[in-house]
């Protein structure tokens, strides 16, 4: 999973606030018909869209800090969004605005890539005003902001000295009880239960980083003026985000499980984000089939690696052997050898020296295992962390010691965030040739590609490829496939939480703290599809262009120039490599339903 560096991706709860921030600017005049700018009245319009390009990136920065910083436009350090009602206003206005100077560039007037460039920046348009207007999440979701309220940029990226971070960090703290106050006051209440518990996890959780990390961080810095200016935004800080934690917790006793998109919004978005038009029901049918397709491979590896045990049992064995030191330890021993795996098998271009760290998760962002961030475009030479969240303390023993993964699931997990997964993706995003799209890489293009890496890397033999391993690689694409089919579910109304949780414990074989958590994250991250719809996507994609590109290096080709374009939506990729119109292409994607028929595994729904 993303986190930080996904600020440039369609990922919810990092980018969704960017257009929210309150600066204003003119948007320029539209390229219309008797209207064009000088450099559009040439042969064609590609000039004029790069100059509309440059100057929708620069109104972006303005109106959305935290992108920007975390981007490496460090001018923009310690700023946070506006929140206020009129600042979404007029900043959806203005990306209103940009979408009309976008989708008036006519396609007689471009060429290839110009179409292409065009249509990349109107579906990064479209996705944000989906989040932004559509999906109702500013007034209810605490996901739609924690992502912007991450102080970790300051904290873990030496972008700068440690004096110069400190105070940046200041100002962040300085800005953040009115940024509080705007998120509480856009809340209409009553909220669902699982926004409740992710918001006073998140709050309480930046709470206690604040009171017992932040002072030990900055000891170092001896400026008597910065540490007293930190005492003072540092007890701001942790009065503002308890205080948010508590007033969330209080509105407990009113929870809701009003969560669902209903099938239409659903449907709405992912056209918006990702420029999917299949039908539900055939991307419900297409989660069904690849949940039994794995589970069928688990079958098999099973009978191999635990004969006469039950699946669940065959599970519990493998998770058993687990990583010595523990997981973070067990993933810092296994980046160097799947980066050595991944030159041996000569399968994908590695265009950096850059490495990634391992640390633990900080506790304001430990509702998932893992995650990675990695420091934007406009940085150079600096270090990505791979954070594994430790257990919950409040959690029994028993599921504490059960949410550590064993050995083998952990090295798809290092696959899916380092090598060759979200790590190596941008490397190459950020030395795209279009600034555009090294800045905004797409969650199912991101998390499509890292799932599919988990996969591939099986099937190219990583670990082996013994029964084991194997094992471990469909724990993780069991926990995709039950994302897939709760996130339709659960917002089509199909499907409750407890009903979800109790699919990641029977067909993922989710120890019951990731079941609870993985339930609850459908519910306000209803784009998690995109693991393995995004996988789907890239192996049809795959298995098109190879077919039409034969050769003994056909695998490391296709690699390479997929990772070429930044992270655009794949169906506009699809176009740029096998041409034609844009097209959401499943693998093996099953045909419709008959009418009458219900061909969904079995939920207890």
């Amino acid at each position: 999973m993303l986190h930080n560096h996904a600020v440039r991706a369609f990922v919810l709860a990092a980018c969704v606030a960017g257009t929210l921030a309150g600066c204003q600017q003119t948007a320029p005049t539209a390229p219309v018909a008797g209207n064009l700018p000088a450099a559009a009245t040439t042969a064609n319009d590609d000039a004029a869209l790069d100059k509309a390009v440059e100057a929708f990136i620069d109104g972006y920065f303005q109106r959305n800090p935290v992108f920007a910083a975390n981007a490496g436009k460090h001018e923009y350090d310690g700023k946070l969004p506006d929140y206020s009602p009129a600042a979404m206003q007029v900043n959806a206005a203005w990306m209103h605005a940009q979408r009309d100077i976008f989708a008036a560039f006519p396609d007689a007037r471009l060429d290839t890539q110009g179409r292409f460039h065009r249509d990349y920046v109107l579906a990064v348009i479209d996705g944000y005003l989906f989040w932004l207007e559509d999906s109702g999440f500013a007034h209810d979701n605490p996901a739609f902001y924690t992502g912007d309220l991450s102080p970790s940029m300051y904290l873990t990226r030496p972008y700068a000295p440690l004096a110069q971070r400190m105070e940046a960090f200041i100002r962040y703290q300085e800005a953040l009880p009115k940024a509080i106050a705007q998120i509480k006051a856009n809340f209409k209440l009553p909220l669902p239960a699982t926004y409740i518990d992710l918001g006073v996890d998140s709050f309480a959780g930046y709470a206690s980083f604040f009171e017992s990390d932040v002072p030990t961080i900055f000891s170092e810095v001896k400026d008597e003026a910065l540490q007293a200016r930190l005492k003072a935004s540092n007890a701001a800080a942790i009065k503002a985000t308890r205080d948010m934690a508590d007033w969330l917790r209080a509105q407990k006793p009113h929870a809701t499980q009003d969560f669902a998109l209903g099938p239409e919004r659903f449907a709405r978005m992912l056209h918006a984000t990702e420029r999917v038009d299949l039908p539900l029901d055939q991307l419900e049918a297409a989660a069904d089939a690849d949940l039994a397709r794995n589970l069928a491979a688990l079958q098999s590896a099973c009978t191999l690696f635990a004969p006469g045990k039950s699946l669940q049992q065959c599970v519990a064995k493998v998770n058993a052997d687990k990583p010595q030191g523990g997981a973070v330890e067990g993933a810092r021993a296994q980046l160097a050898g799947l980066r050595q795996f991944i030159l041996d098998k000569d399968i994908v271009s590695i265009p950096g020296t850059e490495q990634a760290r391992v640390e633990e998760a900080p506790p304001f962002n430990r509702w998932n295992f893992a995650y990675i961030e990695i420091p934007g475009p406009y940085e150079k030479n600096l270090p990505s962390v791979y954070y594994i969240a430790p257990p919950d303390p409040t959690w029994p023993k028993v599921e504490q010691d059960a949410y550590v993964p064993g050995k083998s699931v952990l090295l798809f997990t290092s696959a899916h965030e380092v090598w060759p997964g979200h790590f190596l993706q941008f490397l190459h995003s950020n030395r795209s040739s279009w600034k555009f799209g090294q800045l905004f890489v797409g969650y199912a293009f991101a998390e499509g590609w890292a799932h599919y890496c988990e996969e591939m890397m099986l099937n190219v033999g990583l670990g082996g490829a013994t029964p084991e391993t194997h094992i471990g690689q469909l724990s993780e694409a069991l926990l995709r496939d039950v994302r897939f089919v709760s996130a339709i579910r659960l917002h089509t109304g199909k499907m409750s939480v407890a009903e979800s949780e109790q699919m990641f414990r029977d067909k993922a074989f989710q120890d019951p703290g990731n079941a609870r958590q993985q339930a609850a994250r459908g519910t306000y991250d209803p784009a998690y599809l995109n693991y393995t719809m995004g996988k789907l996507m890239i192996m049809q994609l795959r298995e098109d262009w190879v077919a039409a590109h034969p050769g003994p290096h056909a695998l490391k080709a296709f690699h390479d120039q997929f990772l070429s374009y930044g992270g655009p939506p794949i169906p506009l990729v699809r176009a740029q490599m096998l041409g034609g119109a844009p097209e959401a292409k499943l693998w093996h994607l099953p045909g419709p339903v008959p009418p009458g028929q219900d061909n969904r595994t079995t939920t207890g729904d």
